[in-house]
């Protein structure tokens, strides 16, 4: 095992989205115990968990609407029960946006889980203030958005709020920040916020915070995951990727590395590859607790190590505004897929997408032919009528369509079913999904106007 700096923060990472692997927490628990053991008194450890997405948001809030008692991570008692009373019997704390739509919801689930693995109550705090869906703040988002907000049927309004809520819940005690929508990076500056008690204006501590956590947001990604290329950036394991680990010291700067005996790797490639994630602006990444600046960034190897260290980062004065995401319902979306195999194969697929075209008029259609023409296809079909037919003996034709009225989108897949006996020889296989569509606007709103609190809960609200 490496050696620790033990006057360092350890946070580490068990999941980079919703429905990313739920048994990554178990040895990134493991590994956290492991370096504490034996370190002086003030050592701490925190994991997080970061499940949020633009789109799943609104398909929590959707869940709330049919259960009161839904609109969290799904797969919260997944993730969480095989490391809870670890984590609570080791003073690990826990933070995460795992409350989603419905963050009460999910504290309480947490403490009935706790009780059930005998792990006592654990002091647990909601933030809150992110969620804007409610009627009363319509017209701030009628004034933001404009004309865009007319005529629309909003699911879910959500600000990207910062690290400060979750930073003053720790320091009141909680032992686990269950948040909604709170900004990736924020889910390690909290921790280290109320860890190394840093100002909120601290905005060079605060930018090392924010890369430390945008490393550490999308889980096994700055491990290997979504990194490997066979024979050009081989990963060793990828089947058992580790998860990472941060290492922050009392100025922000930080090393990553990732859990122990686990598969992946941690080195100057994969942290450059995650450093630049959605970066727009190398100079300027704007988060709500400071705006990031990286343009000077050093990424080096601790030798002897599976460790990186990143240093030379700064930060600059937070935004004035919070940024806002607004989903609402954009009508239905239609696939349907059909296969054509042997000889003139990618011919028939061909002929039977013109048959789809002429037969739903009124429909916009996306066609692919996958193994020969998707990815790099357009949704107009140029590049489709611009590729000449390469001869492919294995193709699978994926049709789509979108359209404000349910009634209009099904057609799509009746006549894909239909091409069975009405199209080219030789189709099978087909496949049909009908999906609610979400269409999503974004604003700026002024942070005074949005009201993030955090609430530690009582016995009664987690019962």
């Amino acid at each position: 095992m490496n050696s620790i700096d033990p006057s360092r923060l350890l946070i580490g990472c068990a999941a980079g989205f919703s429905g990313d692997r739920t048994d990554a927490a178990g040895p990134v628990v493991d590994t956290l115990i492991a370096r504490m053991a034996g370190a002086p008194a003030g050592q701490r450890a925190f994991l997080i968990f970061e499940t949020l997405a633009e789109r799943t948001l609104a398909l929590a809030q959707l869940r709330r609407r049919d259960n009161p008692d839904a609109g969290y991570e799904p797969l919260l008692d997944d993730m969480l029960r095989p490391v809870l009373a670890r984590c609570l019997a080791h003073g690990i704390r826990i933070v995460s946006n795992f409350g989603a739509a419905n963050p009460r919801a999910a504290a309480r689930h947490i403490a009935r889980m706790a009780r059930e693995l005998g792990a006592g109550a654990p002091r647990i705090a909601v933030v809150e203030g992110d969620d804007l869906s409610g009627p009363e703040y319509r017209a701030l988002l009628n004034q933001a958005l404009g004309t865009q907000m007319d005529g629309i049927r909003m699911v879910s309004a959500n600000a990207y709020i910062g690290a400060e809520p979750i930073a003053a819940a720790l320091d009141a005690g909680a032992q686990i920040v269950v948040c909604g929508r709170v900004a990736d990076p924020s889910l390690t500056v909290g921790p280290a916020m109320s860890h190394f008690g840093w100002r909120a204006d601290d905005w060079d501590r605060l930018g090392r915070a924010t890369m430390a956590g945008h490393l550490l947001e999308c889980g096994a990604q700055v491990c290997g995951g979504y990194f490997a290329d066979p024979g050009y950036k081989d990963v060793p394991g990828l089947e058992a990727v580790g998860f990472p680990i941060a290492e922050i010291d009392a100025d922000g700067r930080c090393t990553i590395g990732k859990a122990d005996a686990t598969g992946g790797l941690v080195n100057e490639a994969t942290v450059k590859e995650q450093l630049l994630y959605e970066v727009h602006d190398p100079a300027a990444y704007l988060t709500p607790d400071v705006v990031a600046d990286i343009a000077d960034s050093e990424v080096r190897a601790l030798p002897g190590t599976e460790r990186v260290e990143l240093s030379g980062v700064r930060g600059h004065e937070r935004p004035g505004s919070y940024k806002v995401n607004v989903c609402h319902e954009g009508g239905w979306l239609a696939e349907g897929e059909i296969s054509y195999a042997g000889p003139r194969a990618e011919a028939r697929a061909r002929l039977a997408a013109d048959v789809l075209r002429k037969r739903l008029q009124g429909l916009t259609l996306r066609v692919d032919l996958i193994g020969a023409l998707s990815i790099l296809g357009d949704d107009a079909g140029r590049a489709l009528a611009a590729t000449p037919d390469s001869g492919l003996r294995d193709v699978r034709l994926r049709v789509a369509a979108t359209h404000a009225e349910r009634a209009q989108a099904e057609r799509l897949g009746r006549e894909v079913m239909a091409l069975y006996t009405c199209g080219p020889a030789g189709g099978g296989g087909v496949r049909t999904a009908l999906t609610p569509r979400l269409n999503t606007l974004s604003c700026l709103l002024p942070r005074e106007a949005v009201p993030v609190r955090f609430e530690m809960l009582d016995a009664e609200a987690l019962a």
